[in-house]
């Protein structure tokens, strides 16, 4: 059963561009049944979410600004949310914004028993991130968007290379870590139960941010890990099991150089004799 969620965008710090990639990727985590966009539509700088608005079935909510060079939208969604979820109509929320102040809003609702997934830049403080449950960065709906358009451009290939993070070796001792965590005695780890423990340990964790779709090709670009397939019990489907690959026992070095035979003495060679 979907997940019923409640999507609420900050829409002074979120970029209209690419809300159809946004919204295709939260309809898979459940059924965004509450859709609404905050922010003082009076702005032009908001001109270009009107379109978007109606064909994305997303309701926008006026909120003027108090004072200036203050956000008033914050307080705004804040409120909603706790008014949604005293309503008990959803089962979770989608939190769009790269604004810290729904650091605290996010923990709350996680107190309360919700599922909450964040979406924003990478220019989203920590705090933010860490205090949801998945925190997925535009920046990858934007390759993925990028990539359905079909160009030959050599400087959008470049662009879409940018955006992409090169895995460092603190990123495979943390995969590392985590495969260990979760290894039966041999070593081995279902890669599901991998994955489920990447999240939780770090909620923006995304094989999409190093340029893979999914973990399976990721964990194999790794030279430090190893792959098996299995069989379920009943055999239709095949379990992917990873493990840190066994250290390699070490070749024993030749000699460089011939030895000598060592040349016996007299003495030795009687006493050899007499034996």
């Amino acid at each position: 059963m979907d997940l019923k969620l409640a999507v609420l965008i900050d829409g002074d710090n979120i970029p209209s561009a690419y809300v159809k990639e946004m919204m295709e990727e939260i309809a898979k985590y459940g059924n965004p049944t509450i859709k609404r966009i905050y922010g003082d539509w009076t702005k032009p700088h908001l001109s270009k979410w009107k379109n978007l608005l109606l064909e994305n079935a997303i309701t926008p909510i006026q909120q003027y600004g108090y004072t200036v060079g203050k956000n008033a939208t914050d307080s705004a969604m804040i409120i909603d949310a706790m008014d949604i979820l005293y309503s008990q109509k959803v089962d979770g929320f989608c939190l769009v914004s790269s604004d810290s102040d729904f650091t605290r809003l996010a923990t709350r609702l996680r107190e309360a028993g919700m599922k909450v997934y964040g979406i924003g830049e990478k220019k989203t403080p920590n705090p933010f991130i860490v205090a949801c449950d998945k925190f997925i960065y535009i920046e990858i709906l934007k390759n993925q968007g990028e990539e359905e358009e079909v160009s030959t451009s050599n400087e959008k290939s470049k662009s879409n290379k940018s955006d992409i993070d090169k895995i460092s070796s603190k990123d495979i001792k943390f995969i590392a870590a985590t495969i260990d965590d979760v290894a039966d005695d041999d070593g081995w780890a279902f890669l599901g139960d991998v994955g489920g423990m990447l999240q939780k340990k770090q909620p923006n964790f995304d094989s999409r941010n190093f340029g893979f779709q999914k973990l399976t090709p990721l964990i194999k670009s790794i030279n430090e890990f190893e792959i098996e397939r299995r069989e379920d019990s009943k055999g239709h489907n095949k379990l992917i099991y990873v493990r840190i690959k066994q250290n390699q026992p070490k070749p024993v070095p030749k000699p460089t150089t011939k030895s000598k035979p060592k040349k016996h003495s007299g003495n030795n060679k009687k006493l050899i004799e007499k034996q």
